[in-house]
């Protein structure tokens, strides 16, 4: 399974956007993490189609949807369009999520579904072979510089163990509070797509993307 670091544009400096994307990269990053917030479901505010459709012309790098809003179905085929190239939606805002699954998919996106910290596993039942990825908050959303909430590595766990039991090749993303420090303690309890923001963002970006590629990757060789 690939372990990958997936940066958040939200913590770049939206003056620079275009040597951020470069500096990743040159650091071998391949997905960019994509936060688009209403205001609603979210207190923040962030982008939405338009941005990503510029920047869908200046780089190939994955693009890593979060939509943190409400009623997301009502705007697949627009970020689609856009240029995502996975659009998870999370559980506590979608009426019907198998439908809605079905329906990122049949755009030709890979599918994700997002639970917050203290949503249960069980909403993923019946829905979890639909998903290509489960993205495991792990702080509360809407804002960025919040420190990991420490029952989510139990919560890690038990997805990895639900898929594995089930013969499902899960990817488990994390987002929320994952720095350099806690990355490998992150990795080990079962994610392997890493989030992170400020922890990259804000100072040497190429390098600190770097250094989290040393640390998924000396995961990937155990």
């Amino acid at each position: 399974m690939n372990h990958i670091l997936s940066p958040s544009l939200l913590a770049a400096d939206f003056a620079r956007l275009g040597e951020e994307i470069h500096a990743l990269e040159r650091a071998g990053v391949d997905w960019l993490h994509l936060d688009v917030m209403d205001g609603c479901f979210v207190p923040s505010l962030s982008f939405g189609m338009p941005l990503i459709a510029s920047l869908r012309k200046q780089t190939s790098l994955f693009f890593d949807t979060h939509l943190m809003i409400r009623e997301p179905e009502r705007y697949l085929e627009a970020f689609a369009e856009a240029g995502a190239d996975l659009i998870t939606v999370h559980a506590e805002t979608v009426t019907h999520l198998d439908r809605t699954l079905r329906a990122i998919k049949k755009l030709g996106l890979k599918a994700g579904v997002a639970l917050n910290p203290a949503t249960p596993l069980s909403v993923l039942d019946w829905v979890l072979p639909e998903a290509d990825l489960v993205l495991l908050m792990t702080v509360n959303p809407g804002f960025g510089g919040q420190k990991y909430i420490p029952y989510c590595d139990e919560k890690i766990r038990a997805l990895r163990a639900i898929a594995d039991r089930r013969g499902l090749p899960l990817d488990i993303q994390v987002d929320g509070g994952i720095t350099l420090e806690n990355a490998e303690r992150v990795l080990k309890a079962g994610a392997n797509i890493l989030v992170a923001g400020s922890a990259v963002f804000g100072r040497d970006t190429e390098g600190q993307a770097l250094a989290f590629r040393k640390i998924l990757n000396r995961e990937e060789e155990i």
